[in-house]
């Protein structure tokens, strides 16, 4: 039988730079989820810092990433909760060039506090590519974690098929996606033509992976009142599977800040397989599209 996993989607409000009034925050949903018994808890993506690079603390705050990211390990053991910290800028230094750069990064945490796998974000929307650092052609890799094999991704990442299918071929059932995504990032043409594009973007994207993948999505996305800032704040924060699209009640149709805490039924990823057979044709020698095997494992041949 496949198993159930309780899990919290967690879409805090970023107060801008105020990263341990924010941390005080997460934990505090943290603790809450674990009390509802969930498995795992997911924060979206810049939750520490919101999205301010040029702020005067940036460099400073940037610096403080594995000051944080300890606290959250000391915190999945204390209440036996697996964590997926949204991400954390971390501020490093190459060892080529000596600049410094900023990475964008997210963890999984188990219940004992270790990291199991690590993903920088490789998709960079236009805005962060003079701030941040891609890991260009990284490969994406499968964390094996207590609710089976896991992919990580970040915001962007979600529009590219690629990113989820070099995850699949790997063996992943479940995608999760710390994003910080906004209603204003749509431009001014789509703006005019419809003011929720950005929502009906996030909305038909994310079940559409879940079909096409057979696999489950946890998306986070940061939360707020909409209109209460000029980024106006999307949310929608869901668990997404296969046959009934969104979980979530409290988050999936809202942009405020709030948690759902969701019942994941692995079944639906299997019977979404059994039926469609995504998995098993993507396995094939003779699939007509042709993936590459090892380390270009998910590009395409030309």
């Amino acid at each position: 039988m496949a198993p159930t996993y309780k899990i919290a989607v967690i879409q805090l409000h970023p107060k801008p730079m105020q990263i341990e009034f924010n941390y005080s925050k997460a934990s505090r949903f943290i603790r809450d989820a674990a009390a509802k018994g969930a498995r795992l808890a997911v924060l979206p993506e810049y939750h520490l810092t919101n999205w301010v690079p040029d702020d005067h603390q940036a460099s400073d705050i940037y610096s403080q990433w594995e000051i944080y990211l300890n606290k959250y390990r000391a915190l999945a053991k204390e209440q036996n909760i697996c964590i997926v910290p949204g991400t954390i800028i971390e501020r490093h230094e190459d060892s080529e060039t000596k600049e410094q750069q900023l990475l964008n990064v997210a963890y999984f945490i188990d219940n004992k506090g270790e990291i199991l796998g690590r993903y920088q974000k490789k998709n960079l929307w236009h805005p962060e590519r003079p701030y941040l650092t891609s890991s260009t052609h990284e490969p994406h890799e499968v964390i094996e974690t207590p609710i089976g094999p896991v992919g990580l991704l970040i915001c962007w990442d979600l529009a590219f098929p690629e990113a989820f299918r070099e995850l699949i071929l790997a063996g992943a059932k479940i995608i999760i996606i710390p994003t910080f995504w906004t209603l204003s990032d749509c431009s001014p043409y789509g703006l005019a033509v419809n003011p929720r594009s950005e929502a009906l973007f996030l909305e038909s994207t994310i079940t559409s992976r879940t079909y096409e993948n057979t696999c489950a999505v946890v998306f986070v996305n940061a939360g707020g009142c909409v209109g209460s800032s000029k980024l106006n704040y999307a949310g929608l924060s869901r668990v997404a599977v296969p046959f009934l699209g969104a979980l979530g009640d409290e988050t999936k149709d809202s942009s405020e800040e709030g948690m759902s805490v969701v019942d994941l039924d692995m079944r639906h990823v299997e019977e979404a397989e059994a039926n469609y057979k995504v998995r098993a044709d993507l396995a094939r020698e003779d699939w007509h599209y042709i993936y590459s095997r090892g380390e270009n494992l998910g590009r395409t041949k030309l």
